[in-house]
């Protein structure tokens, strides 16, 4: 079992040998794998493929079996197609939550996905930074030093806290996933290191607390919409820390309140379905009823 990981420890290396946060990632990575910094932005290149196809998959407006996820991204597609810059949010952030969606639906209906950091939370990632690469006409290959700088904000707050909703909550799934991709925009857009830890510690303290209550046990209601919300507070974090706001709480104190909120989450509330939003009249009805469609196919000879 790794022991814990500092990511204030990192970014403070980075900024004294004068490199971006991720050349510094990579450079390590590649120096622990011992293989190419080149191959492994190589790899990054694929999952960001993957994650592509994903929206794709997503933006088709197939339904999931249990019928509770699938068209709410293309139902955004279709409107931002209409009056593109008629949307609230404005184009970049309307384009992230349509990519979340699309991408956290891909997942509900079986598509496949890059676990970002977990299946549950697999459209926050995409949906942060396709949107931002779109706004600053970046290609592919710049994006994957974002998710060099992801794995590694993820790869920290495992060895501290946990990405699982059974152990942490959703806090531990979609805030992590929200820590990752604020960090990551940081990075692509030019950052510091300093800013690409205040940007992860500010969408993670946003989120610390958040629940896991799915409703029929299904990754589906209300995982997909959250994975919209994280994606939002992503580019939140990521605005500000590019604005210098510093975060008054260190980066790995953050996870570490994490950690400690998540012990404190009851049961029920740690993906096993029994409380929460999975408990209201309506998810007990929904649950009903998927139990007894489930039970009702015929099994294959």
């Amino acid at each position: 079992m790794e022991s814990k990981l500092s990511l204030q420890r990192w970014i403070d290396e980075a900024a004294r040998q004068s490199m971006s946060f991720g050349d510094y990632c990579l450079k390590a990575q590649a120096e622990e794998l011992e293989i190419p910094a080149g191959a492994i932005l190589d790899r990054m290149e694929k999952a960001l493929e993957v994650m592509a196809e994903a929206v794709k998959h997503g933006l088709e407006g197939k339904r999931s079996r249990s019928g509770l996820a699938g068209g709410a991204g293309s139902k955004m597609q279709a409107l931002m197609e209409v009056k593109p810059d008629g949307f609230i949010l404005g184009r970049t952030m309307s384009r992230a939550v349509m990519t979340a969606l699309a991408a956290s639906e891909s997942n509900a209906c079986m598509g496949r996905i890059v676990a970002a950091p977990t299946a549950g939370s697999s459209g926050v990632l995409p949906g942060v930074l396709f949107s931002v690469g779109d706004l600053y006409c970046f290609d592919r290959r710049h994006l994957t030093k974002g998710l060099v700088v992801a794995g590694c904000i993820g790869r920290v707050i495992a060895s501290r806290a946990s990405l699982s909703g059974a152990e942490g909550g959703c806090q531990a799934e979609c805030g992590s996933a929200a820590a990752m991709a604020a960090g990551a925009t940081v990075e692509i857009c030019g950052g510091t290191p300093g800013q690409v830890g205040d940007a992860a510690a500010i969408a993670l303290k946003n989120m610390l607390g958040l629940v896991c209550d799915p409703v029929a046990g299904l990754v589906e209601v209300p995982c997909v919409k959250r994975n919209a919300g994280a994606a939002a507070q992503a580019l939140v974090a990521a605005e500000m820390a590019l604005c210098g706001i510093s975060s008054a709480i260190p980066v790995d104190e953050v996870i570490d309140a994490m950690a400690s909120i998540g012990h404190s989450i009851p049961q029920t509330l740690k993906e096993t379905a029994l409380g929460g939003l999975a408990t209201t009249p309506t998810g007990l009805r929904i649950a009903g009823n998927n139990s007894r469609s489930y039970h009702s196919c015929p099994k294959k000879e």
